[in-house]
C-alpha cells in the first residue's frame, strides 16, 4: 500500500522542522563589564593566588555603585533577548553566590595542605554556566550639547576564554543624554554580524565539541612517573574526545598539560556536560584497581580542570 502524497509531505515537513529547531538552538549569554572598564573605574579587588597578589574585577561593587553600568547591561541584555538568545543576569548570579556562600576560593589537599586556587571571577562564571561571556567596555563622549558612546563588545567562550566574536564602534553624536539609548543607537548597526559570529561558534561546538584544558599535577608524596602515565591519559583522551581531537602541550615527570581538548557537549543521556563531569571517568580509572593512583579533581571556571595525583 502506497502512502499518499499528503502524508509524505507532512512527514517531510516534520523532519525539516525538527532539524531546523535543532540548528536554531542558541548559546546562553551573560554580559559583564570588561576588566579594562572595571580597573579604569576603580572596581577591582586583590586575590591571593598561592602567595601572588592578583587584581580581579569586582562586579558586585560596580553594579551597586554605578547605576549607569546597570542600565547599560540591562539594555544589552534586552537587545540580545529580542534576538532570542537565552541570558544569565550577572546581578542575579552574584546574589545567588552570596545566598549559597559559594565563594569558597581555595581547595586544599586533606593530607598535604597544598592548594589550587580559583579566582572570584572564575567562580562566578562557573556558577552562571553561560556558554559565552560578553565583555562590555564603553566610554561616554561629549561634544557641545551632543553625546556619543564608544563601545567594545567581546564574546568569549566561557570554557576556553578564547574570543569568538567582537564588535567595536562609536555611535553618531546625539542630543540624547540617556546612556542606554546611546548604546542602542551605536550597537544596532553591528549587532547582526556580532550575533552571527556567536551563533556560528555555538554551531561549531555542536559539531566538533567544546574546547577544554586538562593539567595533571602531582603532590610530593607521589612516587610514580608521569612521563609514562601520560601515554595512558593520551589513549583515554583519544577514545573519549570528539574525533580524538586534543593536543599534548607539556609532559614532565611531575606535570602534564593537554589543551584544545574537544569534549562532547552532552553525555550519553543527552544532558549538558561540564569539564568536571567529563574528566570524572578519567579520575575513576586512575583510582581504580588497574592503577590504584589516589587523585582529586579541582576546577578553574568551567573549562580548566586540574587532576591532582597523590595526596587526596
Amino acid at each position: 500500500m502506497q502512502k499518499s502524497p499528503i502524508k509524505i509531505t507532512i512527514i517531510f515537513f516534520l523532519i525539516v522542522s525538527s532539524l531546523f529547531a535543532q540548528k536554531a538552538k542558541k548559546p546562553t549569554l551573560m554580559v559583564v563589564p570588561s576588566d579594562a572598564w572595571c580597573f579604569q573605574n576603580g572596581y577591582f579587588k586583590t586575590f591571593d593566588n598561592q602567595g601572588i597578589s592578583t587584581k580581579v574585577s569586582d562586579y558586585k561593587r560596580a553594579l551597586q555603585e554605578n547605576t549607569d553600568l546597570l542600565l547599560v547591561i540591562s539594555k544589552l541584555n534586552g537587545l540580545m533577548a529580542e534576538r532570542d538568545f537565552p541570558l544569565k543576569n550577572l546581578e542575579t548570579v552574584l546574589k545567588g553566590l552570596e545566598n549559597s556562600r559559594a565563594l569558597d576560593l581555595v581547595r586544599t589537599s586533606r593530607d598535604t595542605g597544598a592548594s589550587v586556587a580559583e579566582s572570584p571571577v572564575d567562580e562566578i562564571i562557573k556558577t552562571a554556566k553561560a556558554d559565552i561571556i560578553i565583555q562590555l567596555t564603553y566610554t561616554l563622549n561629549s561634544k557641545g550639547p551632543k553625546k556619543s558612546i564608544t563601545y567594545n563588545l567581546q564574546g568569549l567562550d566561557s570554557y576556553s576564554y578564547k574570543q569568538v566574536a567582537t564588535a567595536a564602534d562609536t555611535g553618531d553624536p546625539s542630543f540624547s543624554t540617556e546612556l542606554p539609548v546611546l548604546l542602542e543607537e551605536a550597537v544596532l548597526r553591528n549587532m547582526d554580524e556580532f550575533t552571527n559570529s556567536l551563533q556560528n561558534h555555538f554551531q561549531d561546538m555542536f559539531q566538533n565539541g567544546r574546547e577544554v584544558t586538562l593539567q595533571i599535577l602531582t603532590w610530593d608524596d607521589w612516587e610514580g612517573d608521569l612521563d609514562e602515565l601520560a601515554y595512558e591519559i593520551e589513549d583515554w583522551l583519544d577514545e573519549k574526545t570528539v574525533e580524538g581531537r586534543f593536543s599534548t602541550t607539556d609532559v614532565t615527570s611531575t606535570y602534564a598539560k593537554f589543551d584544545q581538548i574537544r569534549m562532547p557537549l552532552f553525555n550519553e543521556r543527552g544532558r549538558a556536560m561540564a569539564a568536571r563531569n567529563f574528566f570524572r571517568d578519567l579520575s575513576k580509572k586512575l583510582s581504580g584497581p588497574d592503577y590504584n593512583i589516589p587523585n582529586k579533581i579541582a576546577t578553574e571556571g568551567l573549562g580548566k580542570v586540574s587532576l591532582i595525583i597523590g595526596g587526596k
